[in-house]
């Protein structure tokens, strides 16, 4: 299941604009870390510090992906936990498309 989050998450990063800073995903044990402040996103599984992170579980991130829950009604009913630049966090949907 991790490994095709991950996957999965590392498709979409590499193939969407550059996000200009670096993302953190903490899905359950899984760590998906997004390198956007060059010209690409670079995607690894290390846990560096970066700019936003955002924590969930894989059967949250299904139901995004979805589209059975609303990414705000995640946030506001506590399901997504973020921290750091909003910014970024918000750039989020375009990884996920």
């Amino acid at each position: 299941m991790s490994n095709e989050v991950f996957e999965q998450l590392k498709e979409k990063a590499e193939g969407a604009d550059a996000i200009g800073g670096t993302l953190k995903f903490e899905v359950g044990d899984l760590i998906v870390f997004v390198d956007g402040s060059g010209n690409t996103n670079i995607v690894s599984q290390e846990d560096n510090e970066a700019d936003c992170t955002i924590s969930t579980t894989a059967e949250v991130l299904i139901d995004l992906k979805n589209g059975d829950l609303n990414p705000m009604m995640a946030v506001m009913g506590g399901k997504i936990k973020i921290s750091g630049d909003m910014g970024l966090a918000m750039k989020v949907q375009s990884l996920l498309g």
